[in-house]
């Protein structure tokens, strides 16, 4: 199962990471798996096109995990589609994918 862990303070979101497999497939056929690393890397790359300041990603093992390191409303606004997304995709595959 992925697991998605938020981590917020004063109403802000500081952290999130993504870590584990949505075993819905075997590796590179996951279906759920490649939603879930669609999502999170346009998101990504969207924070980093407008400053790649706000926001550090570091790689494990199993997932990555995000940290965010400015308060601006646009950069909240991709964080909020990508948690939006991957709730839905929460609803629509709840074996294969949590958020906490």
């Amino acid at each position: 199962m992925i697991c998605v862990k938020v981590k917020s303070e004063d109403n802000r979101v500081t952290s999130v990471s993504i870590l584990g497999h949505a075993m819905y497939e075997d590796y590179g056929k996951d279906i759920v798996c490649s939603a879930v690393s669609a999502i999170v890397i346009t998101t990504v790359n969207g924070i980093y096109r407008v400053n790649n300041q706000y926001l550090s990603v570091e790689q494990k093992k199993d997932g990555l995990i995000l940290s965010i390191h400015h308060e601006d409303d646009v950069l909240d606004q991709f964080i909020l589609n990508m948690l939006d997304l991957l709730t839905q995709l929460s609803h629509d595959y709840p074996k294969n994918v949590e958020i906490k």
